[in-house]
């Protein structure tokens, strides 16, 4: 019986070996070259990079993608078995493991169990605390609103009425004429996205991504079969490059194209007006979708900050653009409501390829956000929000430059990462380093596409105060263990900063 449930290719495990690491610096013990080998699959593995169960590529061709000797792949692949990070069978060749009672590592960027929570600061996960009272008054206000109904099936595939009337009212608002007809409520961004993917971009279809992106979003189109073409961000804080994105629609001609242009996960970068006219006119041209992830939108942090107007502007039809939008990030990431917004007859393809997935979002959450945009408590709750992460943005600030003054990133205007340069060490191994010694932190290649940003950590503004402090000093404790080779697998961490 075949033990593998996926396969790697030998080009494929090269390309993310070889963004990993390169030779050590001065001072740093240089490892057999097996072992920096087999720490290296092994990383991947730990990160959910490679998954469990994937089959690796046989000796000699891993050897060849390599360029090193069959005997070092060998002794690699012995070492892996050694510790429990690989299986083999003759016949059925080797594929990744996991040691007895090591948890499986997560593709995604799952939260911390509460009951971690104690002992490691996690950093995995951009999400704030709910913003009390305004959970509490919006849940007893959908309960005021519920009995009607209680005497239907409950099952309302395109959203309830009230909140698809209430998201149309609140678009018209910004200056986008919306109908209730283009809006979909749906369970969260991600599911969302999920209807949006599997309704446009079929398994092999291309979507272009921003490089780097939302990592789970990433993962969520490669498990839905798409072949994803990434288009690297500008320099800082500036937005997109337009010229990349102009070649890319041309030449690849990608079904989909997936950006974040208020406040980008994980860089923080805010799009200008005349970027977003001119993206939307070249995906247009090219007869791409544009699908715009607005979940950020409303974490403006800065005061002053003049917001462009949004992407659907632009195509208000909404035949081009999909707008995506959410309360979690602006409200609470337990409350998972989102939303498209599209052309009608966008919404009803939408709508009846729902049936063959969750067939609607629960109706009380819906309520609960109704009720909010309703009373105004939405926009109190905000501003509370803002507050919030403007303050905990700036302690983290603070508290990095002072423990870790050779990393490098730019401040951003609003959202709730911060996108930084590990000053040259590798940032997986920061990460794994970083669980051991108390802060969870996701590291740059989970937001690129096959290994890119290996020298970047995110950092999410979900702590201030003294936990922001004590982040820091945990990162800066994990920064020292991997710079000097003391932590396992740490030897040859030094990466070019992609």
């Amino acid at each position: 019986m075949v033990q593998w449930t996926s396969a790697v290719g030998a080009a494929q495990l090269a390309r993310q070996l070889s963004s990993q690491s390169r030779p050590a610096g001065p001072g740093v013990r240089r490892p057999p070259a097996y072992r920096s080998l087999a720490d290296g699959i092994r990383l991947l593995v730990l990160e959910g990079r490679v998954p469990v169960a994937a089959r690796l590529p046989a000796e000699r061709e891993l050897a060849v993608a390599l360029a090193v000797s069959r005997t070092t792949v060998a002794a690699a692949y012995e070492a892996l078995r050694a510790e429990g990070f690989l299986e083999s069978r003759r016949g059925a060749g080797s594929w990744t493991a996991v040691p007895a009672g090591n948890p499986l590592p997560a593709r995604g960027l799952e939260p911390l169990p509460p009951e971690s929570l104690g002992s490691v600061i996690d950093l995995g996960t951009a999400a704030l605390p709910a913003p009390e009272p305004w959970l509490t008054r919006a849940v007893q206000g959908a309960l005021e609103e519920l009995p009607p109904y209680a005497h239907t099936h409950g099952d309302y595939p395109a959203g309830l009425p009230a909140l698809r009337q209430m998201l149309a009212d609140r678009y018209t608002a910004r200056g986008i004429p919306t109908m209730p007809e283009q809006i979909m409520v749906t369970t969260g961004a991600m599911g969302a996205m999920d209807a949006i993917c599997h309704l446009f971009a079929g398994r092999g279809e291309r979507i272009a991504v921003e490089s780097p992106s939302y990592a789970n979003i990433l993962q969520l189109m490669r498990e839905a079969g798409a072949r994803l073409v990434p288009v690297a961000m500008a320099e800082g804080l500036t937005g997109w490059d337009l010229p990349r994105w102009r070649q890319v629609l041309r030449d690849a001609a990608p079904r989909l194209a997936y950006v974040v242009a208020d406040f980008h996960n994980p860089t923080g970068a805010l799009a200008g007006e005349d970027q977003r006219r001119e993206l939307v006119e070249a995906a247009r041209s090219a007869g791409t979708v544009l699908v715009v992830d607005e979940t950020m939108t409303e974490l403006h942090l800065d005061e002053g900050l003049t917001m462009p107007r949004p992407v659907c502007s632009f195509d208000p039809a909404g035949s081009t653009v999909l707008t995506v939008g959410s309360a979690s990030k602006a409200f609470w990431a337990g409350m998972r409501i989102g939303w498209v917004r599209a052309a009608p007859e966008v919404i009803r393809s939408l709508v009846s390829a729902r049936a063959y997935a969750d067939l609607g979002t629960p109706v009380l959450e819906q309520l609960a956000i109704n009720w909010l945009m309703g009373t105004g408590g939405w926009e109190q709750a905000v501003a509370v929000r803002r507050e919030q992460a403007r303050e905990n943005r700036d302690a983290l600030v603070a508290a990095v430059r002072r423990e870790l003054p050779d990393w490098e990133f730019d401040v951003p205007g609003g959202g709730l990462t911060l996108w930084v340069r590990t000053g040259g060490l590798s940032g997986s191994r920061i990460a794994a380093v970083g669980e051991r010694v108390g802060v969870r932190v996701p590291s740059g290649p989970r937001f690129g596409v096959d290994g890119a940003f290996e020298g970047y950590v995110r950092l999410p503004f979900t702590v201030g105060g003294p936990v922001a402090e004590e982040a820091a000093v945990r990162l800066a404790a994990a920064a020292r263990l991997v710079e000097t080779g003391a932590a396992p697998g740490a030897e040859t961490s030094r990466t070019s900063a992609a």
